[in-house]
């Protein structure tokens, strides 16, 4: 969970709210336009095509955050 208080979706514009409601795109309620972009690039980094498949995707991340601390 961050330390960043939330806004409430209700108050973000319309056109700067993402379908997913995850905490870290829920920190960029506090600069909303940020996430729209941030959603694309997780959208392209986990699913897009690769050498990496899905799982190995999903792999890295839970280790990069479980290094860092942070709940996936």
């Amino acid at each position: 969970m961050a330390f960043i208080a939330y806004r409430p979706v209700e108050s973000i514009p319309e056109a700067d709210r993402v379908s997913d409601q995850d905490n870290i795109l829920r920190i960029h309620s506090v600069h909303s336009r940020t996430g729209p972009l941030h959603y694309a690039l997780y959208r392209e980094l986990m699913y897009a095509s690769g050498p990496l498949t899905r799982v190995q995707r999903e792999m890295i991340a839970v280790a990069v955050s479980a290094t860092n601390g942070c709940r996936y």
